[in-house]
């Protein structure tokens, strides 16, 4: 079985470094850097990824040794057939590790060519650290890094920059461009960079606020064997993902100019205003999984997969997410219900194993954020109560419970969270229980027990749940 390297593999393009990207894990391989791929095949990008290790340990070692070289593995389902694709990506030149050689590090800002700077480095990623005392030392963050590589590019090449410097950062919070920039700003005025670069950071680089989409397994650890004896390469950076992809990128009209996804048949939207895309994702996709599972793992099922292939269960998604979900949503409904049933494909996915409990994680916490805003813009439109949704809050509280029908259910939450269910259970009457938990502020931003509605609906099917 061959190496997989430049010189294993014929024919492999040298393009200049347009791109720098913060972060080498699976998701940013396979999401940027294969949409990087077929956009440097399809249309003249001609540009390649230059990635820096964001913390001193990573795959940058591994990743070098195959000289970039890896395959992404699409698997899933596509207009209802299960479909399996594999993709050579040559669209990433290494990594370097600053933590090794901070010049080397400095030295990418010192390329004219260089027009992107991508990153993913956790939810946790994006933040100021007053500690970082001067841009002369490595800083330990993401934004301290960028900082000081942004502050060389705006030394080396004077006054007049060769590009127009474009941050599209992939982290999972909401307005991750704006929170971006904000700690770069932070760590100019911490260590009294000049004026004008505050200036031009402020007017002449764009930070663009994002959204993605595509569930990234990784390494399939369980089956590499076989992989590589298919690909008849000794790929040890193989990246499993599903087909469906989405990047919403909010930012002015001329990115497309630059970035031409259109033509490349990928589906990335540009907009100014990425709040409805973001609301539509928290709603239809994670609200979705959110509420099913209580409800699902109560009635024995153990993977997402399992629950769309039960008749009774797909029933009750479609209720959800059509008749509930949707009617409070601020986009035309054409648009809703493609993505409402991309989504439901996405979740039959036979090669993704999508375990209930590891989505319980936390589920107090999600389910404010992703379904109770459903919940409550219904009410408000229709006055009345969205009974699939309600129904998943009364499976929630009963799930909390930790037990039922016998059966021990693991609580996997913040102490606090789970004391506070314990506490509320201990009390004998299943209506005060309820009446307790919704009308916790802490817990939903509002006192639920006030909704009357919603309060009596649940207290009734919390009853019969807890009593079945």
């Amino acid at each position: 079985m061959k190496k997989l390297n430049r010189k294993s593999v014929p024919n492999v393009l040298e393009r200049p470094i347009r791109i720098v990207q913060f972060g080498e894990g699976n998701f940013l391989r396979g999401f940027v850097d294969w949409m990087v791929d077929i956009l440097n095949e399809k249309t003249n990008f001609n540009g390649n990824i230059q990635i820096v290790q964001p913390l001193p340990n990573g795959m940058g070692t591994y990743i070098n040794e195959q000289d970039g070289l890896y395959h992404v593995i699409l698997e899933g389902v596509e207009n209802g057939e299960n479909t399996q694709k594999t993709r050579l990506i040559s669209s990433v030149k290494g990594v370097i590790n600053p933590y090794r050689s901070y010049q080397e590090f400095l030295a990418l800002a010192e390329n004219p060519d260089l027009e992107f700077i991508v990153s993913n480095t956790t939810e946790a990623g994006i933040v100021f650290d007053g500690n970082d005392h001067s841009e002369e030392i490595l800083p330990n963050t993401f934004p301290g890094k960028l900082t000081v590589l942004l502050y060389h590019y705006f030394n080396y090449f004077g006054e007049y920059h060769p590009k127009e410097l474009k941050v599209l950062p992939c982290e999972l919070i909401e307005k991750n461009g704006d929170t971006l920039k904000d700690c770069v700003l932070k760590y100019i005025e911490l260590w009294s960079l000049s004026r004008d670069f505050a200036q031009w950071v402020e007017s002449a680089v764009i930070f663009c606020n994002t959204l993605v989409d595509r569930i990234v397994p990784g390494f399939p650890k369980e089956n590499i064997k076989t992989i590589k004896e298919k690909l008849a390469f000794n790929d040890n950076l193989v990246v499993k993902a599903e087909p469906f992809h989405l990047w919403v990128i909010e930012g002015p009209e001329t990115l497309k100019d630059h970035l031409r996804f259109k033509n490349a048949g990928l589906n990335v939207i540009f907009t100014d205003d990425l709040a409805p895309f973001r609301t539509r994702k928290v709603r239809i996709l994670n609200g979705t999984h959110t509420a099913m599972v209580p409800i699902a793992y109560m009635n024995g099922f153990t993977e997402v997969r399992e629950v769309v292939q039960n008749e009774g269960m797909r029933e009750f998604l479609n209720q959800i997410i059509f008749k509930e979900i949707i009617p409070t949503l601020e986009m035309p409904k054409d648009e809703l219900e493609t993505y409402a049933n991309e989504v439901l494909e996405r979740f039959k996915n036979p090669f993704v194993q999508h375990k209930l409990l590891d989505i319980s994680l936390n589920s107090i916490s999600k389910f404010k954020v992703r379904v109770l805003p459903s919940i409550l813009s219904y009410l408000e439109r229709f006055h009345k109560v969205p009974e699939g949704l309600a129904m998943a809050f009364a499976y929630l509280i009963v799930f909390y419970k930790g037990s039922h029908a016998s059966q021990k259910i693991p609580i996997m939450d913040d102490i606090t969270v789970i004391s506070f269910f314990k506490e509320a259970w201990g009390i004998k009457d299943t209506g005060l229980v309820v009446g307790k938990i919704l009308s916790n502020e802490t817990l939903w931003g509002v006192n639920l027990d006030k909704k009357v509605l919603l309060s009596d609906f649940i207290k009734e099917k919390v009853m019969a749940i807890a009593n079945d």
